[in-house]
């Protein structure tokens, strides 16, 4: 998968972002209270949440692709630094409105800020 150091840090959090998505995405669409406080209702909260799960996986389709496929490499991290900044910008927006979440949602945005300021790092790094 990686052939020089280059690759591991330009990739790495491409990598990290689908074995946490991935995982995110199924729990999301078949099992949310398993790790959430979340108890869906009604088939219109189901398909939403069923939704969310195919967006996760969707984005973690086009990050694996960049991993390994060259050509795909700028759209991966691009697509990666916008979903991780925009939901770490969409949780700090409900700890201000909301209220502060539990622990797994407040790590959670720090991982997101982490690896989206991350992947525009590689982009200034090592795009040409």
């Amino acid at each position: 998968m990686f052939k020089t150091k280059q690759e591991v840090i330009t990739k790495i959090h491409l990598v990290i972002s689908v074995m946490i998505v991935i995982p995110v995405a199924f729990v999301y669409g078949f099992q949310p209270q398993l790790s959430f406080d979340m108890f869906l209702e009604t088939t219109d909260e189901q398909n939403f949440y069923k939704a969310i799960m195919g967006l996760y996986l969707g984005f973690s389709a086009l990050w694996i692709s960049g991993i390994f496929k060259p050509s795909y490499l700028k759209t991966a991290l691009l697509t990666n630094i916008i979903f991780m900044l925009g939901l770490a910008l969409g949780r700090m927006l409900s700890m201000l409105l909301d209220g502060v979440p539990t622990f797994g949602y407040v790590f959670g945005t720090f991982a997101e800020l982490f690896l989206g300021c991350y992947g525009i790092w590689v982009i200034r790094k090592f795009s040409k």
